[in-house]
């Protein structure tokens, strides 16, 4: 039974990218109708509605009683506040797979964060499959000539934004772990994110004086309510879930890495789904991806003698 936990983290990990992956397509589909900030609002709004029944009947328990939020509060800002603004944006101007490709980025930012302030001591081997699966990364997006990102630099601007986020964001969960569960982590993240985009998303269109076309025309359109059931649920609520479980039972560097076979999965759904070509450069820096995440998960990283409040130094 041990042996079979011990590869549960690993399992939530390859679900996560799948459902990432996904994710691209859906954020692109819905963007059709709706725009950025409204499509996070009924994103994050969805799920808060259901993370809030599963509290409200006891499945879901949170206690925050006697626990310091501020941590946990700078964590929503970085994630999803930050990273899910800046991803939206991104995709908004690029498109799915080159979404997928730059956020595949997060690991060389995640290991270089974790060591300084975790104290986490990837071994040269982990650092070598790291930089194979970010060289895989790399391949395609030369080979497709998509380092100019078509053309589109505020896109491309805002996936970085949402690279550094998103590492910011794994690293601190990390830290964050040893106090809150990852039910908690969730919660907050999950109530924040409803809270703060549907303020903004109704500002803005009183502002505008075109609230109803804004907020509500969009959820006429099937494609949309696809979209945004996928991301309030899908991704919002069982994806975040298992992103803090397996961000509690594994090092920062092992679990970063994970976000590269979100590329994978961009580029097949596209392929699939959205009839994209698919061409060889496509399956060798596949092949490079998951090769480093086969890697770096299979050979494990140098113990880490201090406790993890020291080491984040926090």
């Amino acid at each position: 039974m041990k042996k079979i936990e011990s590869y549960l983290p690993y399992l939530a990990g390859i679900a996560i990218s799948v459902i990432f992956g996904l994710s691209f397509l859906f954020t692109k589909q819905g963007l059709d109708d709706f725009s950025p900030m409204v499509l996070l609002s009924y994103r994050f709004g969805i799920a808060a509605v259901i993370i809030g029944m599963l509290t409200a009947a006891g499945i879901v328990k949170v206690n925050f009683r006697g626990k310091s939020l501020k941590g946990i509060f700078l964590l929503a800002l970085f994630h999803p506040t930050t990273y899910f603004i800046t991803e939206t944006i991104g995709i908004k101007y690029t498109s799915s797979s080159e979404a997928g490709i730059m956020i595949a980025l997060i690991p060389i930012v995640v290991m270089v964060l974790a060591m300084i302030f975790l104290k986490e001591r990837p071994s040269v081997i982990q650092k070598l499959f790291i930089l194979v699966s970010v060289l895989g990364v790399i391949f395609i997006i030369i080979m497709s000539g998509s380092l100019k990102l078509q053309g589109h630099f505020m896109g491309s601007i805002a996936l970085i934004i949402a690279v550094l986020a998103g590492s910011v964001f794994s690293v601190l969960s990390r830290k964050l772990s040893k106090d809150f569960s990852s039910i908690e982590i969730t919660f907050v993240m999950i109530v924040f994110g409803a809270v703060f985009f549907n303020l903004i998303a109704v500002i803005k269109g009183i502002m505008e004086k075109d609230l109803y076309n804004q907020y509500i025309t969009p959820m006429t359109s099937l494609n949309g309510v696809v979209a945004v059931l996928y991301l309030g649920i899908v991704a919002s609520i069982i994806a975040f879930f298992m992103q803090n479980y397996m961000l509690s039972k594994l090092q920062a560097t092992n679990t970063s890495v994970f976000t590269n076979l979100t590329t994978i999965i961009s580029i097949a759904a596209g392929t699939l789904i959205r009839h994209e070509s698919f061409y060889w450069y496509q399956l060798v820096g596949g092949i490079l991806i998951i090769l480093g995440v086969w890697g770096t998960n299979f050979f494990n990283a140098e113990p880490v003698k201090n406790d993890m409040g020291k080491q984040a130094g926090m």
